[in-house]
């Protein structure tokens, strides 16, 4: 039997935008517990858009987590036997987890150059609603809609 859920510890936002999800992007792109590089690279990716697009690179930022981020996905759900891919919608905090993962696999996978230049263009991509990760929502997306057939068995 499941315990109760684990409590939700707060995020401190990060100093130069003030922006929890900024904070909340860092940490997740952050290895082996190197934080003030992690935020170095982001700031120069934020630079960079800057100087390319000549809008704030926090609002190229905003408008890519919530172009990545999807509304439906399916979840696999056990009726008698067999078992179904239910379409359900995401809640918030996954869905800008999800966002997250996505855009840093994508900007990873992506050839040559330094990271904030990969990850710049990344960011790009998914505010103008392009991009591998903006792909990869479309998926799930379009698997949510094939098995709408599935919706009313919904927990």
């Amino acid at each position: 039997m499941r315990r109760g859920k684990p409590e939700v510890r707060p995020i401190a936002p990060d100093l130069r935008y003030n922006s929890v999800s900024l904070a909340t992007f860092v940490q997740h792109m952050m290895m082996r517990g190197k934080k003030s590089l992690a935020y170095r690279l982001m700031y120069d990716a934020l630079a960079i858009i800057e100087e390319k697009t000549g809008k704030s690179g926090i609002e190229v930022f905003e408008t890519a987590l919530k172009n990545v981020g999807p509304v439906m996905e399916v979840r696999p759900r056990r009726v008698g036997g067999a078992t179904y891919q239910v379409p359900m919608e995401v809640p918030a905090q996954r869905r800008l987890t999800l966002a997250i993962r996505w855009i840093l696999a994508s900007s990873r996978a992506r050839s040559g150059k330094s990271f904030p230049e990969k990850l710049a263009g990344e960011l790009m991509d998914a505010a103008t609603n392009q991009g591998a990760s903006i792909r990869k929502r479309d998926e799930t997306h379009k698997m949510a809609e094939a098995n709408r057939a599935f919706s009313h068995y919904r927990a």
